[in-house]
């Protein structure tokens, strides 16, 4: 077993530990500040790059999905700002709420609140990070001009973090198709 340091656009360090005895499987956990990702010996380089992207993903959508509450997302949205915005952005208050079908957040500037909407529970950590980021950048410039944009080029993770809200949107515009024993033939 051979263990090698690979840089992460996240956080965390990432380490791949790569076994001549695991044949298939990919596994990955959290040890302290970083996160660990275990490989069969043989995988290319190319492999390793997707496996470790699709495993960080997993775990990012495993911890999102124990619920955040307002204050959670409030000190969240502190973290943020201080990391990417130099502690500019300050909202006065920030929560979820249900009434959001169409939009992920939205901003009210004059009163300095952001609302997520709670379709972002439960997805990566990263993607709501993205959303947190970009309704705290609208405290600071509205509407979605060059300015803006440049603000969020400092996280890492925003075009993943589109790719990612723009597949969901997009899944929910597909027909739904039955699931076996829920169509009107099956019982």
């Amino acid at each position: 077993m051979s263990a090698e340091p690979l840089n992460s656009t996240s956080q965390r360090a990432v380490e791949v530990r790569r076994s001549t005895r695991r044949r298939r499987t990919v596994s990955a956990y959290r040890e302290g500040d970083r996160t660990v990702v275990l490989l069969p010996a043989r995988m290319t380089a190319d492999e390793e790059a997707r496996w470790v992207g699709v495993m960080l993903d997993k775990l990012a959508a495993q911890e999102s999905r124990r619920m955040l509450d307002d204050s959670d997302l409030a000190r969240r949205a502190e973290q943020l700002s201080e990391q990417y915005l130099d502690g500019h952005a300050r909202p006065a208050s920030v929560r979820w709420v249900t009434n959001q079908n169409t939009r992920w957040g939205s901003c009210t500037p004059a009163e300095g609140s952001i609302r997520l909407s709670h379709r972002l529970q439960g997805m990566p950590e990263y993607v709501i990070d993205y959303v947190l980021l970009h309704e705290l950048s609208h405290l600071l410039v509205p509407g979605h001009g060059p300015r803006f944009w440049r603000l969020l080029q400092a996280y890492p993770r925003t075009e993943r973090a589109r790719g990612y809200l723009e597949g969901v949107a997009a899944a929910d515009r597909l027909p739904h198709q039955p699931v076996r024993g829920e169509g009107p033939d099956e019982g």
